[in-house]
């Protein structure tokens, strides 16, 4: 691919894919140290959280999938596959959460005007409690199978491109 060894292109991924945990982990401390979630604490959190998605979903979707069927007799590749997979399954499950957060506060102009006295179980939609619960664990959920995938992931990189010993 571009003239680029399957090995430099590992290597590149690995770094890709390694360099949005610290923006993962910023990104949350962002809406964790928060007092009040606002407009700009939330753009603020996101324009670190993207990007992390980007370094790894790009890598992801240009050289690991189109890879992935080639790979079946090897286990690990398969357990790195299946946690990642996890992984956006639960992304996908948190974002069923933020879109009825967001839609809620959104219409209440909690991000404009923030108003301590008002609860965000008391706006929009009465699942709202529900709603934050599925982003917590979708978020959390995510982190854990992410983790465990760049673990299992890393690991194979050292096994399969014999870079140690």
């Amino acid at each position: 691919m571009f003239g680029f060894s399957e090995t430099q292109i590992a290597t590149l991924v690995a770094v890709s894919v390694s360099l949005s945990f610290p923006l993962l982990c910023y990104g949350a401390w962002i809406m964790i140290d928060a007092e009040a979630v606002t407009w700009g604490v939330l753009t603020h959190h996101l324009s670190f959280i993207f990007p992390a998605l980007a370094l790894t979903t790009v890598p992801l979707v240009v050289w690991m999938l189109p890879r992935l069927f080639e790979q079946f007799g090897d286990g690990l590749a398969m357990v790195h596959a299946f946690l990642g997979l996890q992984a956006y399954a639960m992304l996908a499950f948190g974002a069923t959460g933020i879109v009825r957060i967001f839609r809620a506060k959104w219409e209440h102009d909690l991000y404009h005007d923030y108003d301590e006295d008002v609860l965000l179980d008391e706006i929009g939609d009465e699942n709202m409690r529900f709603w934050r619960r599925r982003l917590r664990i979708g978020v959390f959920g995510y982190l854990v199978f992410w983790i465990l995938a760049y673990v299992v992931g890393i690991a194979r990189y050292f096994v399969r491109y014999n870079i140690v010993g």
